[in-house]
């Protein structure tokens, strides 16, 4: 501990945020990395169908828009290596130049190699390599920044400061869809705006993103590492040093104490704690993408123009305004209310919103009515397994596996992701009923699951969840 370092009795509040508020940047590229692909989708479609050296058929753009998935997979398998290795800092910082090389070679993949503006079928294997390495930022980001979080956090602030992670996740696709939404309207009025829109739109959607990925790489040099990796690698000191500052000398020497009576990263193997705890967390992954809340979030606009409404990227906005504001009641009650009761009660709602979108495709109904069953269904996920989701992949593992098991569950829930958009717009066009009744029923499968076998985190510290699965394996 350095000599000239004064900590305060209970630590530094504005320390604590400003370093969780830097980490969440990474959640605003998560969200913003797989959101302008909704924007800009369309304009992708027009150009690369353009080319004469292959069939730009609907499959290969459902490929083509679900690419960067195949990314976050491989992102979130190398992310426990990496954060073992490496560090849970040094790992985001990778993120973040993954982010920015790619919002640069989606804005321009004829780099070096290919004509600019001429479509074929080189190029476009070369956009989606870009989006492909934009997706294993996001992998990494996906399963680091909440750990990142966890391990600074108190854990009586923990559920609700990992739960920023998902408002910044969120506000990210908020902001691309107003982002993109205004990159439209800057030529609105341009006789030649469809042409516009194929050659230059998309793009300029895609480099966006390099100004906060730039700004996330920069500020986490800034950033100390986590006590908990410091600690677990025989950097006592510095992990005092950190713990210190958060929560005080005291309470930081008790901390400090815990992690090392556990710190046996090194030689504890994945199954230490029995299979089930692995099980929980790759399920509690697998349901937050099956339920089908990206289908959504991805085709917005092309949803909303299906329900005959005007202005469909305006409605968009509409949503992530209302996904915010209920991404923000998960984040003031998760402490009070416990991680459960969100997620099963999130569940039933979604269902009720899902059931309600397939059944106004069957019955004739106003079209407020799916309208407003979309926003419900939406609007509970943001409350419930949009945030909590994540703070149980915080605090769900013991130290010892931490990384790997995240790693693990992560790259399951990417993978999940991926099966649901690329398999939305076939499922969506064969039947509006069926897409969102499968959703709706998953949704209550979810409920149960909860209910049966997750158990509650709430209240416990990060050492705590040692003891909980070595209980539940000798049972």
């Amino acid at each position: 501990m350095s000599s000239n370092t004064t900590y305060q009795e209970k630590g530094s509040k504005i320390y604590l945020f400003s370093i969780v508020l830097v980490a969440v940047i990474g959640g605003l590229l998560f969200g913003y990395d797989t959101a302008v692909i909704s924007g800009a989708e369309k304009g992708l479609q027009s150009f690369f169908q353009g080319a004469v050296d292959f069939s730009y058929t609907d499959a290969v753009h459902g490929f083509t828009t679900s690419s960067a998935l195949i990314g976050c997979v491989i992102g979130a398998f190398l992310s426990g290596v990496l954060a073992s290795r490496y560090g849970r800092k040094r790992t985001l910082f990778i993120a973040g130049v993954l982010f920015f090389l790619s919002a640069l070679g989606s804005y321009y993949p004829e780099f070096i190699f290919f004509a600019k503006g001429v479509p074929t079928k080189s190029l476009l294997v070369a956009f989606n390599l870009y989006r492909v390495l934009g997706g294993i930022g996001v992998g990494i980001a996906s399963a680091i920044c909440p750990m990142y979080i966890a391990e600074i956090a108190p854990s009586n602030k923990r559920g609700a400061l990992v739960s920023w992670n998902q408002f910044a996740i969120i506000f990210g696709q908020l902001v691309v869809y107003f982002v993109n939404y205004l990159i439209v309207q800057s030529h609105v009025n341009d006789p030649a705006v469809q042409e516009w829109t194929t050659a230059v739109g998309w793009r300029v959607m895609f480099v966006s993103e390099a100004v906060p990925a730039g700004l996330f790489a920069l500020l986490i040099l800034f950033v100390p590492e986590t006590p908990r990796y410091l600690a677990l690698n025989g950097q006592d000191d510095k992990a005092l040093d950190v713990l210190s500052k958060v929560n005080g000398i005291a309470k930081a020497r008790e901390i400090l104490s815990e992690i090392k009576a556990t710190a046996v990263e090194k030689t504890e193997k994945l199954l230490t704690y029995g299979w089930i705890v692995i099980f929980v967390g790759i399920m509690l992954s697998v349901f937050q993408q099956i339920i089908g809340i990206n289908a959504v979030l991805y085709f917005a606009p092309r949803i909303f123009e299906s329900m005959g409404l005007g202005n469909p990227m305006m409605y968009t906005v509409f949503m992530g305004i209302i996904n915010i504001s209920f991404t923000l009641l998960a984040i003031f009650t998760v402490e009070r209310l416990g991680r459960k009761p969100l997620l099963i009660s999130g569940s039933v709602l979604m269902a009720v919103g899902a059931f309600g979108v397939a059944f106004s495709n069957v019955f004739e109904v106003p079209s407020i009515v799916p309208v407003i069953s979309i926003l419900v269904y939406s609007a509970a996920f943001m409350f419930s397994w949009g945030p909590i989701c994540w703070v149980y992949m915080a605090e769900l593992f013991p130290n010892t596996i931490r990384s790997q098991a995240t790693a693990i569950a992560v790259a399951f829930q990417w993978i999940s992701n991926f099966v649901v958009s690329s398999t939305f717009v076939p499922l969506y066009n064969s039947s509006h009923f069926l897409a969102y009744a499968i959703y709706g029923t998953v949704c209550v499968i979810a409920a149960l699951f909860v209910w049966r076998l997750v158990p509650e985190t709430k209240g416990k510290t990060l050492e705590d969840m040692t003891a909980l699965w070595l209980n539940r394996k000798k049972k």
